[in-house]
């Protein structure tokens, strides 16, 4: 493993400080069976350490236009959270397997859309030419890491939706707007990320 992955990987062998930050209120956490899904966050080994992201494609049924991680629903066949990560990677972004180094796993995050994510986290060379699919994916870019976790960048908003007052964080960087599932799984990640950097 690279330095960096090795730095990553001490950081999330020690449990996240609580509370973790879900998409779904309380009343739901004990009554709703969320479906499995993962995502990849790709932190890619250089210098400066960027973030793997993505911007969905504006066609598509479910959350068009939003930034994510690549990933998504747990298939049948996926051996656990890892498989389906890098599966998903490969389909939407042709990462290849093989340059992924996986750190480990962090713990799930549900969502008010009835989802429980699986972070997947690996470190990246910084010599990838990805390419979006173009029936998912409309854009790749890779914000710098040190500027996504910064708390002071991690805007947290309110919205009501049907008379009940729900919250999101919001990260801006350049023209993209980071915000709902990927800001809160980031701030969820944020303070062993920020530990493995510093290492």
């Amino acid at each position: 493993m690279s330095a960096l992955a090795d730095r990553l990987r001490d950081a999330f062998a020690a449990p996240a400080a609580p509370p973790i930050y879900h998409d779904v209120g309380p009343e739901l956490m004990g009554t709703t069976e969320f479906v499995p899904a993962a995502v990849l966050v790709g932190v890619i080994d250089a210098p400066a350490p960027r973030l793997l992201l993505t911007v969905r494609h504006a066609g598509l049924r479910k959350h068009a236009g939003q930034v994510a991680f690549p990933g998504g629903r747990m298939d049948p066949e996926d051996a656990g959270p890892v498989e389906a990560a890098l599966r998903e990677a490969w389909e939407e972004v042709t990462l290849p397997t093989d340059v992924a180094q996986i750190v480990g796993t962090a713990e799930p995050y549900r969502t008010g859309t009835g989802y429980s994510i699986t972070p997947v986290i690996a470190v990246l060379p910084d010599t990838l030419n990805l390419v979006p699919h173009e029936a998912e994916v409309s854009a790749i870019f890779e914000p710098p890491l040190a500027h996504m976790l910064d708390a002071a960048n991690q805007d947290r908003k309110t919205v009501t939706v049907q008379g009940r007052e729900r919250a999101f964080y919001e990260i801006l960087w350049n023209e993209f707007r980071t915000w709902g599932v990927t800001a809160g799984l980031i701030v969820n990640l944020s303070q062993r990320l920020r530990a493995g950097l510093a290492a």
